[in-house]
């Protein structure tokens, strides 16, 4: 254990681990990005990531006891001061630690028999991204792929708004048309949510290889995705405004595929 504590925000640590928080270019560059509270950073160390430092604040965490269960050697102490200046939350129990960034590879997906995949082109909103992926996480999907980001996957607000999900959820990262090369490679039924020339989701089959794929939440999918869909699907808009929130609707449709995975019933009108 380190004896000193870090009292200033001039500290070239404090400075380097504030930098992180605010610069997705200095996360990709460095490879390293921060994780915020005790469950969270549990949750990163038990899904494979590596802690390459921890700082703690007595004020905020109250014992440095419940570190003991991170298993890592020399936390760094620091004041309250210096925690609020480092801190991206407001409530994260006192710790702080950074880590190694995964690489998110398409190859590196291991897919089981009959996948369901979401697909993410161009998500610009990080909350919408971290909301989404914390979904998957509840749903059981088997990878979220990300097309074309308009957000890195380690930006501090995605990660507050998954909950840790996109350390736990097998996610990559790659253009559309990779995507699509993968997913008809793997013959995997391409889903596209859109309101054009499309039909209720609840007809069509998610019990198969497939993917639901969504777009932005500005302008929905791009051409490259409807032509290269199989199928399709809308959720029906009952009201005045034509379109939801897209992690509400990725929720609606991954649950759907849950609700059909998991139950002998199909519509009787389903289109295979």
């Amino acid at each position: 254990m380190e004896e000193f504590i870090i009292t200033s925000v001039q500290n070239a640590r404090i400075k380097h681990v504030v930098a992180l928080q605010q610069k997705s270019a200095q996360r990709r560059e460095e490879g390293l990005f921060v994780v915020e509270g005790q469950r969270e950073i549990e949750h990163c160390i038990a899904c494979g990531y590596e802690i390459t430092e921890l700082f703690y604040c007595p004020a905020r965490l109250g014992s440095l006891g419940s570190l003991g269960s991170l298993g890592l050697l020399s936390p760094l102490e620091v004041t309250a001061t210096v925690y609020e200046k480092m801190a991206y939350r407001e409530s994260t129990e006192g710790i702080i630690a950074v880590a190694k960034c995964k690489a998110h590879r398409l190859k590196d997906l291991q897919l089981p028999k009959a996948p369901l995949i979401v697909v993410l082109e161009s998500v610009e909103k990080p909350g919408n991204l971290g909301a989404i992926l914390r979904t998957a996480e509840a749903a059981g999907v088997d990878a979220v792929i990300v097309c074309d980001p308009l957000t890195d996957l380690y930006n501090p607000n995605l990660i507050r708004a998954s909950i840790g999900g996109v350390f736990s959820v097998p996610t990559a990262v790659c253009t559309s048309k990779e995507c699509i090369d993968f997913l008809k490679a793997n013959k995997v039924r391409i889903l596209t949510a859109q309101l054009q020339d499309s039909y209720e989701y609840y007809d069509y089959d998610m019990r198969r290889a497939t993917a639901i794929v969504m777009g932005t939440e500005s302008t929905g999918l791009t051409t490259v995705w409807r032509e290269a869909a199989d199928v399709h699907i809308r959720i029906p808009m009952l009201g005045r405004l034509d379109s939801l929130n897209v992690s509400v609707s990725a929720a609606i449709l991954m649950y759907e595929a849950v609700r059909q995975r998991n139950k002998v019933y199909q519509h009787p009108d389903a289109r295979m």
